[in-house]
């Protein structure tokens, strides 16, 4: 099982910025994709999440043998799919345990109820391993958090959702090396063969935390080469050059 990326094409604001990119993404491994700015990065993780600002051009995302274009935003998030913002959003008036609570009875069959009990023990076992203080539960979404609490909190989430494929789209930005350990370590305590992952990152510094299976390069909207962990280490040596000036000058 797997998502498996062909051809893909998208656009934002009518600018081409993925261009036939291929890409297969298995249950119970780590695909890290690194790149310069403006590669498409960032452009890749709201395609296949759904965002209704990024128009499909070209090419499919067929996940679990489930066509994943087909779906609206709520269908992907249904079917499995989570995706950890650069940026995560403040939601004012929302209460982190309501807003996570409502997500988690939305997935339950029409007319079965969450029990709260076992909620509210499963949700402070894992922010306790987060280290997150439990307080949180009152305060709403990211509102007034620091860099590390937001992402911390989307870890949580994650954690509280158990999707099959989760995206994390420069998780590390932003974050101290204490942060940066802590969310590595509930990244890793999600790892399963029942679980595939997407990181999106700059920097190698987030892999010697969340070791990838894969790594990628994506370049001008396209993977132009694909290795092993020590790919990554080559990047942070050398750059991104060595990769890309061949291309332009064949």
């Amino acid at each position: 099982m797997s998502i498996i990326i062909k051809d893909l094409h998208a656009n934002v604001d009518g600018t081409p910025i993925l261009k036939g990119l291929n890409l297969e993404i298995p249950k119970g491994q780590v695909h890290a994709i690194m790149g310069p700015n403006g590669s498409g990065k960032s452009t890749l993780s709201k395609v296949i999440s759904g965002h209704e600002d990024y128009e499909v051009t070209g090419g499919s995302i067929i996940m679990d043998g489930e066509d994943v274009l087909d779906m609206d935003v709520d269908e992907r998030s249904r079917a499995g799919i989570f995706l950890a913002f650069q940026y995560p959003m403040e939601i004012p008036g929302v209460s982190n345990a309501n807003f996570i609570r409502a997500a988690r009875q939305a997935r339950l069959p029409d007319g079965e109820e969450l029990d709260a009990v076992a909620y509210y023990k499963e949700l402070y076992e894992k922010m306790d391993a987060l280290g997150i203080d439990r307080q949180f539960t009152a305060r709403a979404v990211n509102e007034g958090f620091s860099g590390g609490e937001k992402k911390r909190n989307e870890v949580l989430q994650m954690m509280m959702l158990d999707p099959n494929y989760c995206i994390l789209d420069e998780t590390d930005s932003g974050l101290d090396i204490d942060a940066l350990k802590v969310v590595s370590n509930g990244v890793n305590m999600l790892r399963s063969e029942e679980r595939g992952f997407l990181v999106i990152t700059h920097y190698q510094r987030l892999l010697n935390y969340i070791k990838p299976d894969v790594v990628h390069v994506l370049y001008d909207g396209q993977i132009i080469k694909t290795g092993g962990p020590e790919l990554a280490l080559e990047l942070e040596e050398r750059g991104y050059d060595h990769i890309i000036k061949p291309l332009a000058t064949a």
